[in-house]
């Protein structure tokens, strides 16, 4: 496990972030009552907020200087009580806007993750899953204080904004003038900080998914880890990457922080001048006590906004670039598309057909070159060759995990790029060499085979695989437990539920890669009385090292350098005398 991996950061495109807000936006549309009662309440706690300055003018100028105690205590309890309803509605607005921003993220994550696992398998191949595990957790979540904090106050503060603007303009035109003049610095300076900013974040986000990366990885392999006494050295590792995730926050951070002082510096800056100003107009009598006082009410009105839209433009700069990697995944065509008028597979006889296929996982670099064959429905075919022959690229493009790059793949005589995935891929059963079982119980595991199987039909596949018996001496049974990937289980049992798993699903073509890879040779020699059984009426494609194993196949193909090479059963291929018999003959040998 190289650390050298885990720093190629993954490439996001630069974004307009117009175009990102407003694709952040379109979540809200299934919201739209909502919102619009948040915005209802919002706008009643802007609307009170612009009349307490001008209640205080009218109290200063009017009931204070005319002695009028009943209307000064009449207007006072008139404030309090608006400003009671405010609060109300102040808090009714956070609690909604909350709840709304929870299911915006739930609609995101599950988006993405519905999306992930419609993505192909050279998707999964270019990508560690921690790095993939960071796009669905880390990134979703630092979208939280777009939603709960920002977007949604985005129209009421720019309307506060202009609403206190006009007031202090229709007020006194000076003085608003004078309010104003700090703001062209202000947005220089945010520009400054906004242009820089964002690369580092950026840059911090891909730091995190390399060290979530690294890190299910290194758990994922901790057997291996520990075997080889490497726990030092990933250790070392990790650190490394730890620091590099370190470096990138506090970079980013330290001119992000920047944000704050200039605003508040230019709240202080403009709020001075405003006093200075204010007081020499006062002393020429062109304004009263009550409009200065006022005035500086709706000044602090007028900053408070322009302190939030900051806060958003921090906020966006910080969070965008989770945002970018959120999409940019959405973004993904998958390299396997079902063609818009494809059809439902019927239900499959099991003629397989390869017509000149070239196909390569790198177009540039050929694995199967002008293969053909033909396969009669509940045919055993079976597949052996030096690894890298080509054989697992032939099941694989049969499952349709890949497209051809030359020629076909017909089933029945159907391309199968003319029909539905769930369609054809519903009626396979594919047992891999890389046996993977689920968190969960021994008869969930079973059971995912087919989702509506009863218990009856789980144990039928179990004890048609021989795996019943050892299942039975468990402590609960089927019941049991599993961890991920099967870890309390050896790998031969592991691989005998994966196995009747498989079976489970009834499927037309059953394909085994290296399905008995894992079994010793006891349990290999039930496991085959009970394949027997089960292939019958089956197309089956089998790859297979051992080569005692497939010796009962109808027939055997020998691929070597993505060619058939040898066509025949057994007894004909050993009579050949070719690559086959090599094969077999080094196989007996180290038997011996």
């Amino acid at each position: 496990m190289s650390v050298n991996t885990f720093r190629d950061d993954e490439d996001v495109k630069e974004s307009v972030k117009i175009h990102i807000i407003r694709r952040l936006f379109t979540y809200l549309k299934p919201y739209k009552k909502q919102v619009v009662s948040i915005l209802t309440l919002m706008f009643i706690v802007v609307g009170i907020e612009l009349l307490n300055p001008y209640f205080l003018k009218i109290g200063i100028d009017h009931f204070i200087e005319e002695k009028n105690k009943k209307g000064l205590i009449l207007l006072g309890v008139g404030m309090i009580s608006m400003n009671g309803i405010a609060m109300f509605c102040a808090r009714k607005r956070i609690h909604m806007m909350s709840s709304v921003s929870n299911e915006i993220l739930m609609a995101i994550r599950q988006e993405l993750y519905d999306h992930i696992q419609k993505l192909s398998l050279h998707f999964f191949d270019q990508r560690p899953v921690g790095k993939i595990l960071a796009r669905i957790i880390g990134d979703v979540n630092s979208l939280k204080d777009l939603f709960t904090s920002s977007i949604i106050n985005l129209v009421p503060d720019f309307i506060m904004m202009i609403a206190v603007i006009v007031i202090m303009l229709v007020m006194n035109y000076r003085l608003a003038l004078v309010s104003f003049v700090m703001l062209p610095f202000l947005l220089l300076g945010m520009f400054f900080v906004e242009t820089r900013a964002h690369k580092r974040w950026q840059r911090y986000r891909k730091k995190n998914s390399n060290l979530n990366a690294f890190t299910h990885e290194d758990f994922s392999g901790i057997r291996v880890v520990q075997s080889f006494a490497a726990e030092e050295k990933t250790a070392q590792d990790f650190d490394e990457l730890l620091e590099e995730h370190r470096d990138a926050f506090v970079s980013a951070v330290k001119l992000n922080d920047l944000f704050w002082p200039m605003v508040e510096i230019s709240w202080g800056i403009g709020s001075v001048i405003v006093f200075w100003y204010g007081v020499r107009m006062l002393n020429t009598g062109t304004i009263t006590v009550g409009l200065l006082v006022a005035f500086t009410g709706y000044l602090s009105m007028f900053w408070r906004p322009v302190m939030n839209l900051s806060n958003f433009y921090n906020i966006l700069v910080t969070n965008i670039a989770g945002a970018e990697r959120i999409f940019e995944i959405l973004d993904i065509e998958p390299d396997i598309q079902e063609q818009k008028k494809a059809m439902e597979m019927p239900i499959i006889r099991g003629e397989v057909e390869f017509q000149h296929v070239t196909f390569g996982y790198d177009p540039k670099e050929p694995v199967l070159l002008d293969v053909s064959f033909k396969a009669k429905a509940g045919e055993t075919i079976a597949l052996v060759g030096p690894t890298g022959a080509g054989k697992t690229s032939i099941i694989n493009l049969i499952s349709r995990f890949y497209d051809v790059q030359q020629g076909a793949v017909l089933i029945d005589g159907m391309d199968i790029r003319e029909v539905t995935l769930e369609s054809l891929r519903s009626q396979m059963g594919i047992m891999l060499q890389d046996t993977f079982l689920f968190s969960g119980s021994i008869k969930e595991n079973i059971r995912y085979g087919k989702l509506d199987a009863t218990d009856e039909e789980i144990i039928a596949a179990a004890k048609a695989v021989h795996a019943h018996e050892f299942i039975m001496k468990l402590e609960k049974g089927y019941d049991t437990e599993v961890n991920e990937r099967g870890t309390r289980l050896s790998v031969g049992q592991r691989q005998l539920i994966a196995f009747a798993r498989t079976l489970l699903a009834e499927p037309r073509i059953l394909i085994l890669d290296e399905a008995t890879s894992s079994i010793d040779t006891h349990t290999e020699m039930l496991v085959q009385q009970g394949i027997e059984q089960l292939l019958m009426g089956r197309t089956s494609f089998v790859i297979a090292h051992r080569l005692s194993t497939i010796q009962k196949a109808d027939r055997i193909m020998v691929i070597d350098k993505g060619q058939i090479l040898e066509v025949g059963n057994h007894e004909e291929l050993m009579n050949l005398k070719g690559l086959y018999y090599d094969l077999f003959m080094a196989q007996f040998q180290q038997v011996m």
